[in-house]
C-alpha cells in the first residue's frame, strides 16, 4: 500500500482523500511512520520496508481502533455511567453490544497540526464540556523517529477547566513483524497480575497471571484467544518492554514509561486480511477506572500530565 506524505487533501481536489484524514509521513534512515489526522493515530511504522504495526486501506477508518490514541479514558466505562460529586454522569454508549462507553471522546475527532518536521509531528484536539464529561481538556500527541530509528510517542493532557478533571490515557497499536503470521510469533510481557473481567470486559477482580495470561517466559500466539489487562509490570531504567519475537531472531518491542502501569493484550481474529492480529495497548489505567478508581488520576485546573511509549525493532543481525 502506498502511503502519502503530509498533504491537506481538502485543498487539492486532484489528490485522493483518506478516510482517516490528513496523513503525516515521517522518515529517518530506513524508518517510516505514517500518522493520521483522525484520532492522532499511528497508521503504520516500518523499518527497512518491514511493517511493525498493522495498517489499513486509504478508504477505511482504523479497524479495531488500530493505532488510535485514547483520551480522556482508555478502554471502557460500564454503562457509560459514573458518579461525580454525588451526581450521575451519563456518557454516550459507543459499544452498543456491551452497553459501554468505549475508548474515550476523541476516537472520531480530527486533530489539529501543532508543528511538524521530517522526523516528528505534534497534533492536538480538545474535549469540550459535555454530558458525561463536564470538563475542558486538551490532548497533545507527539510522534518522533529517534536517532536510533525507534518511534517515540508522548501523549499529554492539560486541564483548562475550573475544577479537577479525571482521566486515563492510552493508545491502541497492533504489533506485527513483517509478513510473519502472528501465530508464529512469541510474546513476552513481564506482568505478574491479570484483571479478571466479566462478559462485558469490565474488570471485577485481579489475580496472578496463569495459563494463557502468563507471558513472562514468552508465549507463542498460536490460537490464543485473550483480551486481558495486565499490571504488576517489570520496569528497567524506567521502562516496561513487551517483546514480540519471530522464529528468525527478529523482534519488535513496545515500551511504556512508569506513568503507564497497565498494558492490555488483545488477540483479534477479525482484523482485515490477517488470520490473527495482536494489540498491545499501553494505558495509565484499566477499563472502568472512572468507577473503580484503579489507575484513575485527576488533573487540577491548569495542570498537565504526560505518558510516553514507543516501538523499537531488532533485526536478526542485531541491526
Amino acid at each position: 500500500m502506498t502511503q502519502s506524505s503530509s498533504h491537506d487533501t481538502s485543498t487539492s481536489p486532484q489528490l485522493r482523500a483518506f478516510a482517516s484524514g490528513r496523513q503525516y509521513e515521517l522518515r529517518r534512515g530506513d524508518a517510516v511512520a505514517v500518522i493520521t489526522e483522525l484520532a492522532a493515530g499511528l497508521r503504520s511504522y516500518s523499518r527497512g520496508g518491514v511493517l511493525l504495526t498493522e495498517t489499513y486501506g486509504d478508504d477505511v477508518i482504523p479497524p479495531g481502533g488500530a493505532g488510535i490514541t485514547l483520551a480522556p479514558w482508555a478502554n471502557r466505562v460500564e454503562d457509560g455511567a459514573w458518579i461525580l460529586d454525588g451526581k450521575k454522569q451519563q456518557l454516550d454508549i459507543t459499544e452498543v453490544s456491551r452497553n459501554n462507553a468505549s475508548h474515550g471522546l476523541l476516537r472520531n475527532v480530527g486533530y489539529t497540526l501543532v508543528d511538524e518536521s521530517p522526523y516528528s509531528v505534534s497534533l492536538e484536539a480538545t474535549v469540550f464540556p459535555q454530558h458525561g464529561y463536564p470538563f475542558l481538556v486538551r490532548h497533545l500527541v507527539r510522534y518522533e523517529l529517534t536517532a536510533d530509528l525507534g518511534l517515540a510517542v508522548r501523549q499529554s493532557l492539560t486541564n483548562h477547566s475550573a475544577a479537577a478533571a479525571p482521566f486515563v490515557l492510552g493508545a491502541h497499536p497492533y504489533l506485527r513483524l513483517g509478513d510473519t503470521p502472528a501465530e508464529e510469533l512469541v510474546l513476552t510481557v513481564q506482568a505478574d497480575t491479570q484483571l479478571i473481567a466479566d462478559e462485558r470486559l469490565i474488570p471485577r477482580s485481579s489475580a496472578p497471571v496463569d495459563g494463557d495470561t502468563d507471558f513472562r517466559a514468552g508465549r507463542t500466539i498460536g490460537n490464543l484467544n485473550v483480551d486481558v489487562a495486565l499490571t504488576g509490570l517489570g520496569y528497567e531504567d524506567g521502562k516496561a518492554r513487551h517483546v514480540l519475537a519471530g522464529p528468525d531472531g527478529r523482534s519488535v518491542s513496545l515500551w511504556q514509561d512508569e506513568s503507564c502501569q497497565y498494558v492490555h493484550v488483545f488477540v483479534s481474529t477479525v482484523y482485515p486480511g490477517r488470520s490473527r492480529a495482536l494489540a498491545v495497548e499501553p494505558m495509565t489505567g484499566p477499563a472502568n477506572a472512572f468507577n473503580s478508581g484503579d489507575g484513575l488520576r485527576w488533573l487540577e485546573p491548569g495542570e498537565s500530565f504526560a505518558m510516553e511509549w514507543g516501538i523499537d525493532y531488532h533485526a536478526a543481525s542485531g541491526g
